[in-house]
């Protein structure tokens, strides 16, 4: 515990930024479809966050390389806050949109910062614990923002009860001694390279982006068209998370243990077998239980495909390629909403999980195929599991095996 000190500071503005902010697309869609819109319109405006965010993930290296991570930090931060206010203040389509646009950026800048900060301040021989802390403070922020979408005595409540946990995260690293890191250059990775290297790896990732991005989006939005009370849908989507935290470590271990490829096509099949089982009419405790069982095979579906990417790269080149998996990953969430949009119109709410699962069965055929044609990485040259979030390529720097000089830079 005392070598976690260092960065407490930052793993508590981590946890105040998600208990801001976690809530956020569930509040607005549910706003859009009391106000009566239809799902795809809903879905467009997830599609304008993580527009946002791709973006954000290629340009906020300028920005903080020019004024630095403190300055950068407290700028994103900032606007991000008065962003959140001004869905209060401004109840117009398009003007949300671009709010999305500008939440999706500002978040890509928090994280590199707060993620090439945390590069540079863990111990060496601790960076496998800081890394799990790192998601206890993010998923835990993220279940406990869920509480907001209880707040019903007005209208504008919950924009400002963000608004405001968002504007006292800048506090803890305004305040801080820490000197801030320098960030360095890393190799870039197309997307045809990724491909080559690992098929299963790029498609598992932005086959991942497809349905998580589409669950942020739209889950609420299903929850309450299904006939759950704003508690209900709130405890729904935080248990979707929890499940999440639960089986990521455990499918990790089975993945370094047996060849990684079986791991993965089994987690997809068991994903579209449960999100097939959410699509049917079920009671509210039923449906909860499911959600605990989808977070947890949909949310390790990432990590495990990065880790079957980085069975086939050198040491040195893994932080470079999750530059690309980030950007495949995002892609494939901008892409979700609306897809999953589309679902709901034509199917009823439980459109949403038979697209989701069946993004889900489509991974899985192309991770059988890639079984057949080609052979398995022997189980001595395997990458050992590390459960990731889906953040910025920074992250993957804390990863126990990679050397010092291997830890920020932009991808």
């Amino acid at each position: 515990m005392k070598r976690l000190l260092p960065v407490s500071t930052l793993l508590l503005a981590i946890f105040m930024l998600m208990a801001g902010s976690g809530a956020l697309p569930a509040i607005l869609g549910l706003r859009l479809d009391a106000s009566g819109h239809s799902a795809p319109v809903i879905g467009f405006l997830g599609t304008g966050y993580f527009v946002g965010l791709t973006i954000g993930s290629i340009l906020v290296f300028k920005v903080i390389g020019g004024v630095g991570h403190i300055r950068a930090f407290a700028a994103f931060v900032s606007v991000y806050a008065a962003s959140a206010l001004g869905y209060a203040l401004v109840e117009n389509l398009p003007a949300w949109f671009v709010l999305r646009l500008i939440n999706g950026f500002c978040v890509a800048g928090v994280f590199v910062c707060l993620e090439s900060w945390l590069n540079e301040r863990a111990d060496p021989e601790a960076r496998g614990v800081t890394l799990a802390f790192y998601m206890i403070a993010l998923y835990g922020g993220q279940a406990l923002a869920q509480t907001q979408l209880g707040l019903s005595a007005s209208p504008q409540l919950p924009f400002i009860v963000a608004a405001l946990i968002l504007s006292l995260t800048v506090v803890p690293v305004a305040l801080t001694r820490m000197v801030e890191p320098v960030l360095g250059e890393h190799e870039r990775f197309s997307m045809r390279r990724l491909y080559a290297i690992s098929p299963l790896g790029l498609v598992g990732t932005a086959v991942t982006g497809l349905m998580l991005g589409a669950f942020y989006s739209l889950g609420a939005v299903q929850a309450q068209r299904s006939g759950l009370s704003s508690s209900e849908t709130a405890a729904l989507i935080s248990f979707v998370i929890a499940g999440g935290m639960a089986l990521q470590w455990p499918l990790g271990r089975l993945s370094d243990r047996f060849d990684r490829r079986k791991v993965i096509v089994a987690t997809m099949a068991a994903a579209a077998l449960v999100c097939f089982g959410m699509a049917l009419p079920s009671s509210p405790a039923g449906l909860t239980g499911l959600g605990v069982l989808f977070g947890g095979f949909s949310f390790a579906l990432y990590p495990l495909c990065v880790a079957h990417a980085n069975d086939h790269l050198a040491v040195h080149e893994r932080t470079g390629a999750s530059g690309g998996l980030i950007l495949a990953y995002s892609g494939g969430a901008a892409l979700g909403p609306m897809l999953g949009a589309v679902a709901m119109r034509l199917a009823g709410p439980g459109g949403l999980y038979l697209y989701i699962g069946g993004c889900a069965a489509l991974a899985f055929g192309f991770g059988i195929w890639r079984q057949l044609v080609a052979r398995p990485v022997p189980g001595e040259d395997q990458y050992a599991f590390q459960v990731l979030p889906r953040t910025t390529p920074m992250v993957a720097a804390l990863d126990p095996e990679l050397p010092a000089s291997e830890e920020s830079g932009p991808v």
